[in-house]
């Protein structure tokens, strides 16, 4: 994929294809001309993201991330030496969003970009959000921008992919998804299968998923949530942020920042922003469409409707989100229930797939007192802080979707707090996370004994005792 920077200064590729490889099978670049410009001896190399270190006549390019399926420079890249090297600082991101948090989104883009280099991106919808790649533009800055490729957006938003490219001289890197997920999903449930029971699950086939591996290549992100943008889930949206969802390229919890320039731009004045700096914007903009997302689930608003009224309008309202910024939805509370995103605590919870039940302590007390269940239970114990939980979210998530509709119930409880001395009692909790069994004719449960705990480890265990 190709990668979107502007910059003066550049490593040029050349279409040689001659091939010369170090005894290391590093590729191995020699300077031509003067330095900023540099010719691979080897275009058949798979692209990677590289530290460029040097010295003399010779340069060798070492990857930083050998997985193959996240945001990665190919050989039609072209970005600043100076950049690449830059190491990025330890700080306190709560202490720099409220150093943030009056400036101005140009301000923004500029620290996030002067900050983390090659190793942050733009995430372009295709929709208002070209208002982030102007800011970047006006920076002076290399700057990279990816896009999510559902398989499924409006004729017209490609074409605008195209125009924004050509406009910025630049190439976005497009992200796909798994294309043995969609044929399952499309063969199992149809096309529009979204219609029926909610848009959740091509939503984490098609976007989720995509952006998840994308983001493993990167050490921050940057993308256009706005306060406003939102009825009753993007209110609380901060200018800068750890992400509470996702993880970068050192992997783990707290791997990856999220930067939200415009979070305190009110969206009138997005659009007064792009028609004063004449950005191109997307063509279905003046059909009366807003909030653009995929062609099935999109349509223009009328006048007075709020912008997410055009997105999934067959939902409640406040259900208008298709999981990539789970993270920042604040607590809400729909018919007496609370919404399990966040808890009272403020702290953002997991396991939030829609194939999971979130079970509380009298739920959790009937499945022990039923002796002939009607139907089996896997019940994960866990608490949202613990990073052994927060690993296995995936796998678990995964889990459930593959059991959906199975007869096979999956289920979640927090046992931390005041929960956990129950769960010690009475659920055999002896650390995080624990995973019960619930056979449909025995009433004890049976605990996971492993601590492998990827999809297939838990499909086994299951499929040992259904």
């Amino acid at each position: 994929m190709a990668l979107a920077f502007s910059s003066s200064t550049s490593i040029g590729f050349s279409s040689s294809s001659s091939s010369t490889l170090s005894h290391n099978d590093q590729p191995v670049f020699k300077v031509s001309g003067n330095t900023n410009n540099f010719q691979p001896l080897d275009r058949s190399h798979r692209a990677l993201p590289l530290n460029v270190s040097g010295n003399g006549g010779l340069v060798t390019l070492k990857a930083l991330n050998a997985r193959n399926d996240s945001i990665v420079p190919s050989a039609a890249t072209t970005f600043a030496p100076d950049v690449v090297e830059k190491s990025v600082e330890v700080e306190d991101i709560d202490k720099l969003s409220k150093h943030l948090e009056d400036a101005s989104p140009l301000e923004i883009m500029d620290k996030a970009l002067e900050k983390y280099g090659n190793d942050i991106a733009i995430a372009f919808s295709g929709a208002e959000d070209v208002a982030l790649i102007e800011y970047a533009h006006l920076t002076g800055r290399p700057f990279r921008v990816f896009s999510l490729d559902t398989g499924r957006l409006n004729p017209e938003t490609y074409k605008f992919f195209d125009t924004v490219e050509k406009h910025y001289n630049i190439r976005i890197e497009y992200m796909f998804p798994d294309s043995v997920e969609v044929q399952a999903l499309v063969r199992t449930k149809g096309l529009f299968s979204f219609y029926e029971d909610g848009h959740q699950e091509c939503c984490r086939v098609r976007k989720v998923r995509p952006l998840r591996r994308a983001l493993k290549g990167l050490r921050a992100w940057i993308t256009g949530q706005r306060k406003d943008q939102s009825p009753g889930t993007r209110s609380e949206v901060p200018v800068v942020q750890v992400d509470p969802v996702f993880e970068g390229l050192e992997g783990g919890s707290g791997s990856l920042v999220k930067w939200n320039p415009v979070a305190n731009v009110a969206g009138n004045d997005i659009w007064s922003f792009l028609r004063t700096m004449d950005v191109p914007v997307n063509s279905l903009h003046a059909q009366g469409y807003v909030s653009i997302g995929c062609e099935p689930c999109t349509r223009a608003v009328l006048p007075g409707q709020h912008e997410r009224e055009g997105r999934w309008w067959w939902e409640d309202a406040k259900a208008k989100e298709c999981g990539l910024h789970k993270g920042n939805l604040k607590e809400d509370t729909v018919n007496g229930n609370v919404n399990d995103t966040l808890h009272a605590n403020g702290r953002v919870d997991i396991f939030s797939s829609n194939d999971i039940v979130n079970l509380t302590r009298p739920g959790m007390e009937n499945l022990l007192k039923m002796e002939d269940r009607k139907d089996p239970w896997i019940v994960v114990l866990y608490a949202p802080w613990c990073q052994f939980c927060q690993a296995m979210e995936a796998s678990y998530d995964e889990l459930a979707e593959k059991l959906s509709g199975s007869g096979l119930k999956v289920g979640k409880f927090r046992a931390d707090g005041d929960e956990k001395a129950f769960a010690q009692q009475n659920l055999q909790l002896g650390s995080f996370p624990t995973i019960l069994f619930f056979p449909k004719h025995l009433s004890s449960p049976i605990k996971y004994p492993s601590e492998k705990r990827d999809v297939d480890s838990l499909l086994a265990f299951v499929n040992a005792l259904r």
